[in-house]
């Protein structure tokens, strides 16, 4: 053990630097505009609309951050960012950051009186209904959902992988967004038909998605409210990002509601970042759970042997946990025979 430094207590204290710095490239189209070629300070100065006191600290301080390298004068993409941060590829998930950049960054500068009050911060502090708010305005409800693909993305191909697809033939992805879920587990096993189950606002966004990837065969919508109504009849129903965002009766309604929709055998699979059941590795889990204090009345983060008890608890059998991509792991519970 060496001396103790103030290192990690810096980085972590001042932050918010870097992080805001990458997300105000992503809001200027940096990585978007190298993806079409490399370029020079003064071009790409000029591209961007920068200040020219700025523009050189902020390219290398990218460059710095391993977001960009720089040879001989001349900026270029990093891999990582030109294949998650370029607008034109199918592969950014650039969208979950932009929502974050335009609302969450903000939000979180009351995070002490959230701590305090136990009151959400974002835009129904004097409100009633985040969801009913954002999806009465349809470019706000947009954007909300491409963000949603662009944090699903990982996790929808590891499903894809990782689940024994096998032996089902239907599934439905209940909140289903702009649809990358059904989308990948779908192209994935070509056996396969299913359902997005999301508010009817969500429709026209997630029929042109599907549409997009040439899957409107196989992939339908169904609109409506998970706790107004009842869930698609199909054998294995995917709820991600979703169980996070209610307090915990609300948790096993969903979970009740998921076991009373399925068939005898069917599954259930619940991801979302997923705490670690000691509680000390899985950061970003714990932290998305101070967010979800930040953005909703009574939702948070749960553990593998939290879910587990839930699914228990609702009817399910040998529920397990698994690793997905990155801090998310899916939670599965089987309806018994």
């Amino acid at each position: 053990m060496g001396a103790p430094t103030p290192d990690n207590i810096m980085q972590l204290g001042l932050g918010f630097w870097a992080s805001k710095t990458t997300l105000s490239a992503i809001e200027l189209g940096v990585f978007t505009e190298l993806a079409a070629g490399p370029a020079d300070l003064p071009a790409l100065q000029a591209r961007l609309k920068l200040h020219p006191r700025s523009a050189r600290d902020f390219l290398d301080a990218l460059v710095a951050l391993k977001l960009l390298e720089r040879d001989d004068g001349i900026y270029r993409n990093s891999p990582d960012t030109d294949l998650f941060l370029d607008r034109a590829k199918p592969s950014y998930i650039g969208g979950i950051l932009e929502m974050a950049n335009a609302r969450l960054y903000g939000f979180w500068g009351s995070l002490t009186e959230a701590l305090r009050t136990g009151e959400m911060q974002n835009e129904s502090k004097h409100k009633t209904d985040f969801f009913a708010a954002l999806y009465a305005e349809p470019e706000r409800v947009r954007g909300f959902l491409r963000a949603m693909s662009g944090i699903s993305a990982g996790a929808a191909h590891a499903i894809a992988a990782k689940f024994d697809w096998s032996k089902y033939t239907t599934f439905a992805d209940v909140g289903a967004a702009q649809g990358m879920v059904p989308v990948v587990v779908a192209r994935a096993h070509p056996h396969l038909k299913a359902i997005g189950f999301d508010l009817p606002t969500v429709q026209p966004i997630f029929e042109e998605f599907v549409a997009q990837q040439g899957l409107s065969d196989r992939i339908r919508f169904q609109g409506g409210n998970f706790f107004d109504d009842p869930m698609p009849n199909v054998d294995v129903i995917v709820m991600g990002h979703i169980l996070h965002d209610w307090d915990l009766a609300e948790k096993k309604l969903l979970l009740e509601k998921a076991f009373a929709a399925l068939p005898k055998g069917g599954a259930v699979i619940a991801y979302d970042a997923v705490i670690d059941d000691e509680r000390r590795e899985n950061a970003f889990g714990l932290l998305m759970s101070l967010n979800m204090l930040i953005e909703t009345p009574g939702g948070f983060d749960y553990t593998g042997v939290d879910c587990q008890a839930w699914m228990r608890e609702a009817g399910f059998v040998s529920p397990r946990v698994v690793p997905l991509a990155g801090p998310d792991s899916m939670v599965i519970g089987f309806k018994p025979l």
